[in-house]
C-alpha cells in the first residue's frame, strides 16, 4: 500500500550570483609576464586601476583586499626570477598584481542539490512546536567542481518550512590548519589506497612517529633530490603528498551568515568536488554533541571517503576515513554509538548496502552484510540516503535504488533497534519516484537524498531533483513504519 507523500511547494534552484574569489593561475611564464607589466605601471596608473577594480567588487566579496594580499603571497616566489624585493613594493602595488591572480568563481552556477538535514545547535527563541534547522546543499559551478554550502531555516509546529534569506557576501574560511599525524596510521592509509612502492619507506624513514605537514614536505624534498628516482616514483611521492593534503581545519568568521560559508575543495584529493556531504546530529555517551558529515572527495581520478566534525558550523576539521570497508561512496554515520561501538552504514562493494562498527571513528576494518537488491527498482545498486534515524520501533533507513533507465528512487528498510544488524521490515515498492517535472535536469530520472530529520511525527526528506534543484517532502512516520511492519 503505497505511503502518503506530501510534496512541499518550496524548491532551491542553482543561483549564478553566488560567488567566491579564488587563487587564479595559468603557470609561471604568464605569470612572470603579468607581474613585470604591472611594475612599468607609473604609481597613478596603479593607483586608478585598484580603485576601478574595488569599486567593481568591494561590495561582491567580503574583505577583498584580503584575498589580493593572499594571492599576492601565493606567487612570491617568482619574484626572484624578477630580481625583485616584493617587501619593497607598495601596498596599492602588491593589492593590484594580486588582483590579477584571482577570479570570481560562481559556486552553484550549475546545480544546487543532494541535501541533507540536522538540527540546529541554536534552538533559542523558538515557541511550541517549531524546530530550527540546517540544510546542507551540494552546490556545482564551472567545471563541475562541488561545493558545501548551507541555508538555516525554521520548521514550524504544521512541519511547514521557511529559510532565512541568504546573505549577499559568500565567503571562503579565514583559516587553514594542517593536522599532525602518526606515522603507522598514515602508512596504513596509503597500503589502503595501493600507494606501496619502497620509495614510500624511504620518505617515512625520514620522519619521527609524529609529524607535521612542513615535516613531509622537507622528507619529500630531501628524497626527490635523487636523480635517479624513476618517473613511477616521482609519481608515488606525489601520492604521498595528495594523502597528508586531505587533512586540515577550518574557520569561518563570526561575522559570516551560515548561508555565506562555502566549504570550496581545499586539497589535491577533493580538487574537483566535495560530494554528497550526509550530515548527522552524533550524540555521544557523555552526552556531549557533535556535527559530523560523511563524504567523497574527487580529483577527476579517484575518490577518497572524508569526514567533516563541527560543533557550531563556524569551525570544522576534515580528515580521511580509513580501513578496508570506508573505501567507496555512500557511507552514513549512525546518530549514537550502539553498544559502546561507532555504527556506520555504508557500500562497499558497489552494489549493497552494510553495515560496520568501529571502536574508532575514523577506522573501520570489518563490515557484514546488510541488504541486497530484492526489487525490481533496485536491481542495479542499491545505497542509503542519509544516516538511519532512531524510532520507538526501530532503526528507520531510507535507502535509494537504481532501476531500468538508470531511474533512481527512494525506498525504506527499518533495522532492529538493539541489533542493527537486523533488518525487521522493508518496502516492497518504492516510497518515492521522480515525478514528471523531477526527472527533467542534468542527470534525468533521479531523485536522491543525503538526510531526513523526524519531527512533529513526521519524516521530512530534502531532495535533490535530477542533480539540478531541490526541494522536501514530508511523510507520516507511523504511517510509514506500520507499512514496513506489515514487510518483514
Amino acid at each position: 500500500m503505497p505511503v502518503t507523500i506530501n510534496r512541499k511547494s518550496i524548491v532551491f534552484y542553482p543561483d549564478p550570483r553566488r560567488t567566491i574569489a579564488r587563487f587564479y593561475y595559468k603557470g609561471d611564464e604568464n605569470a612572470i609576464q603579468v607581474i613585470r607589466n604591472v611594475l612599468l605601471l607609473s604609481p597613478q596608473e596603479v593607483y586608478f586601476e585598484l580603485q576601478q577594480v574595488l569599486r567593481d567588487h568591494s561590495t561582491r566579496h567580503r574583505r577583498i583586499t584580503q584575498v589580493f594580499e593572499a594571492n599576492f603571497k601565493n606567487i612570491r616566489h617568482l619574484f626572484d626570477k624578477l630580481d625583485e624585493d616584493p617587501e619593497k613594493l607598495p601596498v596599492d602595488t602588491r593589492l593590484l598584481i594580486g588582483s590579477y591572480f584571482t577570479h570570481e568563481y560562481s559556486v552553484e552556477a550549475a546545480a544546487y542539490f543532494n541535501p541533507s538535514i540536522v538540527e540546529h545547535p541554536d534552538q533559542y527563541g523558538l515557541t511550541e512546536g517549531q524546530k530550527r534547522i540546517i540544510v546542507s546543499f551540494r552546490a556545482t559551478g564551472e567545471g563541475h567542481i562541488s561545493s558545501l554550502v548551507f541555508r538555516e531555516g525554521i520548521i514550524d509546529a504544521d512541519n511547514n518550512l521557511s529559510f532565512t534569506d541568504p546573505g549577499e557576501l559568500d565567503e571562503m574560511p579565514e583559516e587553514v590548519k594542517r593536522t599532525v599525524y602518526n606515522k603507522k596510521a598514515f602508512a596504513r592509509k596509503l597500503d589502503e589506497m595501493n600507494i606501496r612502492k619502497n620509495i614510500v619507506d624511504i620518505v617515512l624513514s625520514k620522519l619521527k612517529n609524529e609529524f607535521i605537514y612542513g615535516d613531509l614536505q622537507a622528507a619529500i624534498a630531501e628524497t626527490l633530490k635523487d636523480v635517479t628516482l624513476t618517473p613511477t616514483k616521482r609519481k608515488v611521492i606525489q601520492e604521498i603528498n595528495w594523502v597528508a593534503d586531505s587533512h586540515y581545519e577550518i574557520t569561518f568568521s563570526l561575522d559570516t551568515a551560515l548561508s555565506e560559508r562555502v566549504i570550496f575543495p581545499i586539497s589535491y584529493s577533493e580538487s574537483n568536488g566535495i560530494e554528497d556531504a550526509r550530515f548527522v546530529r552524533f550524540t555521544d555517551e557523555n552526552g556531549e554533541v557533535n556535527y559530523f558529515a560523511t563524504y567523497t572527495a574527487y580529483n577527476g581520478y579517484t575518490i577518497l571517503p572524508k569526514l567533516i566534525s563541527t560543533k557550531d558550523f563556524y569551525h570544522f576539521k576534515v580528515c580521511p576515513l580509513n580501513g578496508k570497508y570506508a573505501q567507496n561512496k555512500d557511507l552514513a554515520l549512525f546518530p549514537r554509538k550502539i553498544k559502546g561501538k561507532y555504527a556506520m552504514v555504508g557500500r562497499y562493494d558497489g552494489m549493497n548496502n552494510y553495515i560496520m562498527f568501529s571502536d574508532n571513528i575514523n577506522l573501520w576494518k570489518e563490515a557484514r552484510l546488510l541488504q541486497k537488491p530484492k526489487f525490481p527498482w533496485e536491481f542495479i545498486q542499491i545505497g542509503n540516503s542519509g544516516s538511519p534515524i532512531e524510532t520507538k520501533e526501530g532503526w528507520l533507513l531510507i535507502t535509494h535504488g537504481v532501476g531500468p533507465m538508470r531511474r533512481y528512487s527512494l525506498g525504506a528498510i527499518l533495522l532492529d533497534l538493539d541489533d542493527p544488524a537486523k533488518v525487521i521490515g522493508h518496502l516492497k515498492h518504492t516510497l518515492m519516484v521522480p515525478n514528471k517535472k523531477e526527472r527533467e535536469g542534468y542527470v534525468p530520472n533521479v531523485i536522491y537524498s543525503c538526510g531526513s530529520i523526524i519531527h512533529n511525527n513526521e519524516l521530512i526528506i530534502p531532495y535533490g531533483m535530477s542533480d539540478y534543484a531541490s526541494s522536501f517532502v514530508t511523510i507520516p512516520v507511523q504511517e510509514l513504519l506500520e507499512e514496513l511492519k506489515d514487510n518483514h
